[in-house]
């Protein structure tokens, strides 16, 4: 019984080749895609999931308020970690990890630019589930000068896993001893470091500083539910340890800072909630946020709905075709249950063979995917667990609901009344198949809008006036390598024609580099009138190198020698302090703890200079507070250059730089390209739209495509009769398609306010934003009424210029 009802579905789907193409098409594309959507969410919400211990680890944060200053930061004390398992009972092992930043490297003559390297204590083998492949990670980094490596970095320095004992120079000071090799860090992972260097090598990691934080600290809980208690016990923790440290360094106590409206407090994340959750300062590396696993869940959902939408609608559509069918299957004793499972077979059978090409275009489209979401996706047995069962149960589910209104309503009809044709309703009597249209578009229209929302704000992002020119700016990144030769680079480099201006400094509005510090508005100290901004210190030529305009005052000066005490501050520091005039105004910098007479240990410093405020952080984050001071940082050398033959001009810096330090590999790139890179992540959220936004609208067109056929099919004779009495195409075009059109502007009538609420909600995110303009909507609604009228108009003017003669001859 089960072969005839297959067999009996193959003949039937071949016979309606047109419709089962159709509905295969647009059924794998739906599934295809939402597959791809379905392998990002998954690796999105996998991270730092490879741990074991996953649901004990938790992350201390800190929250700092001074003032009217609020900041909020992903690492903590130095002797934190130590302090909580010593403390605590519930607390089975703690951590720290600290980022070491771009580091020098040698393999044979040449050193290598390396920037995962981290340092760690020895318990950060308890904690993590790091396997190691050789060495002993109770001991591997216990002694000072010791270092771990990954699996990939002891093939690519040592040629093989076998590692331990050998020694690793770093910047040509100091010899570290491999002491374990590790397996290669899951690319879900919130720290990909291929190095963890001893903490034991980094003295200040020794200090008992608990108004300093710099490390990134991790508890093990011997039970997960211990996180309240361990969080409901901080503020205690921080008045036993910090208090007296408080009292030397700011001159008042935990609760007198308090009372002031100020507060010092620490926070846990759970560790699989980093990646998603937080983007605080200091994190390890970059983090996404749920906001786009839930943008792209719902457009996975969303998708595979147009297209089950489609299945639906052609197989009730064409069910009505098949009423005479099932009125001769009656009369000649077929049962009603016989004919609900040849429905169901039929149907089935059609989701099965869409999905299998759904698995292999996904399979095939993957490696495309991964370059445009950044990803590193690949199928494994683990993957293959869940989808398979998963992938089983859509097929049985659309299956049965698209083939549930033939197989259920249509069997249940008496045979004289399906040969009469009574069932055939055209149509004007699909209520459903005109609901699920209406849905299929709104659904498109919806994606349009929130593409081009996405791509205007990019826009806005890339063109925004920020303060500063980026362009025809490139960044040395490693020139303090150079050490007191990074002066002589700086002066060589400025006599060569080209060069418009160079300026020395780690400080920069794209780079990481980040420093605070407190200041106060007058004598009287009051933290209620205190500043906590960015503090950066650059040389006299920042400003002209990075274009920025002077608001007041005067830029530093080398000429000046008292421009050592000199500061600059931005307008949103000068709106802060609240001077009306803020040039050659004083205002104190903290310098930590008492002077003798036991009033703050402070720095008087003159303003010299109000800058226009220019975006040094997100645009995300509004222009907090800055203040400039005046040295000498080696960090990073900005040059900027003249757009005409950059090649040669970078020649000529690669050959002084070779000429300076001839082992040392520079490390350089372009102000505008490492912009870009900190807004990658909306960039590529913006192309996966584009895409994904037009598969929706193709797999709807798909459907629309059939509808019209069918409904052209259900009207021939009509249309003959029109001809015959002179109707023209454009009038029978019209006809065909006004029902259609009509579907689409209800769409857009619904679509549209809902898509304004969902994106106007995406773009609070952005401190500074663009607005979503009237001709937004009105672009996405004419676009889907044009696409729908070309899709619909090609059926029906096919429809209108057949031969009357064919659709009449039977009459």
């Amino acid at each position: 019984m089960f072969k005839n009802y297959i067999k009996t579905a193959f003949r039937s789907l071949y016979k309606n080749k047109g419709f089962t193409a159709i509905n295969i098409l647009g059924l794998a594309l739906g599934l295809a895609t939402c597959l791809l959507i379905v392998f990002y969410v998954v690796d999105e919400l996998s991270y730092d999931r490879y741990n074991t211990k996953a649901e004990r680890i938790y992350r201390v944060n800190e929250d700092l308020k001074l003032g009217e200053n609020k900041v909020q930061y992903s690492v903590a004390m130095p002797p934190l970690a130590k302090t909580l398992k010593a403390e605590y009972s519930y607390v089975e092992d703690a951590t720290r990890i600290k980022r070491a930043g771009t580091t020098h490297v040698k393999k044979g003559s040449i050193n290598i630019v390396e920037n995962n390297i981290a340092f760690a204590d020895a318990s950060i083998f308890n904690v993590f589930t790091l396997p190691m492949i050789s060495g002993d990670p109770k001991t591997a980094l216990l002694e000072p000068s010791t270092v771990v490596i990954t699996e990939s970095i002891a093939k690519k320095y040592f040629n093989t896993t076998n590692a331990v004992g050998k020694f690793i120079l770093f910047n040509d000071k100091e010899n570290f001893k491999v002491t374990g090799v590790i397996k290669d860090i899951p690319k879900q992972s919130h720290f990909n470091f291929d190095f963890f260097v001893s903490l034991e090598s980094f003295p200040e990691s020794r200090s008992n500083e608990w108004l300093r934080s710099d490390y990134n600290t991790y508890v093990l809980l011997k039970n997960a539910k211990d996180h309240e208690k361990l969080a409901a016990s901080f503020p205690a923790l921080l008045q036993k340890f910090s208090g007296s440290q408080m009292q030397s360094e700011l001159g008042m106590s935990v609760a007198q800072f308090e009372k002031g409206g100020s507060y010092f407090r620490m926070n846990l994340t759970a560790l699989t909630d980093i990646h998603l959750k937080s983007n605080l300062s200091g994190e390890l590396g970059p983090n996404s946020t749920t906001q786009y696993v839930y943008i792209f869940s719902a457009i996975a959902l969303f998708i595979l709905l147009i297209a089950c939408v489609n299945f639906m609608n052609l197989s009730t559509a064409r069910s009505s075709n098949r009423s005479r069918e099932v009125g001769v299957r009656k009369v000649l004793g077929s049962s009603r249950k016989y004919l609900i499972f040849q429905f169901l077979a039929e149907s089935i059978l059609v989701t099965l063979v869409a999905t299998v090409i759904a698995i292999i275009a996904a399979s095939a489209l993957l490696p495309f995917f991964n370059q445009l979401s950044g990803k590193e996706i690949t199928l494994t047995v683990d993957s293959l667990k869940w989808l398979v069962p998963s992938l089983l149960a859509v097929v049985l589910v659309v299956g049965s609901l698209a083939g549930s209104y033939p197989a259920f309503f249509l069997s249940a009809f008496q045979p004289i009344d399906v040969l009469k044709g009574k069932l055939s309703a055209g149509f004007k009597g699909g209520g459903l198949r005109s609901f699920l249209v209406v849905f299929q578009f709104f659904v498109s229209i919806l994606l349009i809008i929130g593409t081009l929302v996405i791509r205007n704000q990019l826009n806005f992002i890339q063109t925004k006036n920020l303060g500063y020119n980026r362009n025809q700016v490139l960044i040395v990144k490693n020139s303090g390598e150079l050490n007191q030769q990074a002066k002589v680079f700086k002066q060589e480099l400025a006599s060569l024609p080209g060069v418009k201006n160079t300026t020395m400094t780690g400080f920069l509005p794209t780079n990481g580099w980040r420093n605070t510090r407190i200041y106060y508005k007058d004598a009287t100290y009051d933290q209620k009138k205190s500043l906590f901004p960015q503090s950066w210190e650059i040389d006299a030529d920042y400003i002209p190198t990075m274009d920025m305009k002077m608001a007041a005052g005067r830029n530093f000066s080398k000429e000046m020698q008292s421009d050592s005490s000199a500061i600059i501050i931005n307008e949103a520091a000068a709106k802060f302090l609240g001077f009306a005039d803020p040039v050659n105004k004083t205002v104190y910098q903290s310098l930590g703890g008492d002077r003798k007479d036991g009033a703050p240990n402070v720095k008087e410093c003159h303003i010299v200079g109000v800058v226009k405020d220019f975006h040094f952080n997100s645009l995300r984050e509004k222009i907090e507070p800055m203040v400039l001071t005046y040295g000498q940082n080696p960090g990073a050398l900005a040059i900027r250059v003249s757009p005409s033959n950059i090649s040669s001009l970078m020649a000529q810096i690669k050959d002084k730089w070779n000429q300076l330090s001839p082992n040392v590999q520079i490390d350089y790139s372009f102000m505008d390209q490492d912009f870009d890179a900190s807004y990658r992540s909306e960039q590529r959220i913006g192309q996966i739209f584009i895409i994904f936004t037009s598969l929706a609208i193709i797999i709807a067109c798909l459907g629309l495509f059939g509808l019209a056929a069918y409904a052209a099919e259900q009207r021939t004779k009509e249309i003959g009769i029109r001809k015959v009495l002179g109707a023209d195409v454009s009038v029978i075009v019209a006809m065909l398609s006004k029902d259609f059109i009509k579907l689409v502007c209800i769409a857009i009538v619904i679509a549209s306010p809902f898509a304004w609420y969902v994106m106007n909600k995406w773009l609070q995110d952005f401190a500074y934003r663009t607005t979503i303009q009237w001709w937004v909507i009105a672009s996405a609604g004419a676009g889907a009424l044009v696409i729908a009228f070309i899709t619909i108009s090609f059926q029906s003017i096919k429809a209108a210029l057949a031969n009357p003669v064919e659709s009449l001859r039977s009459e």
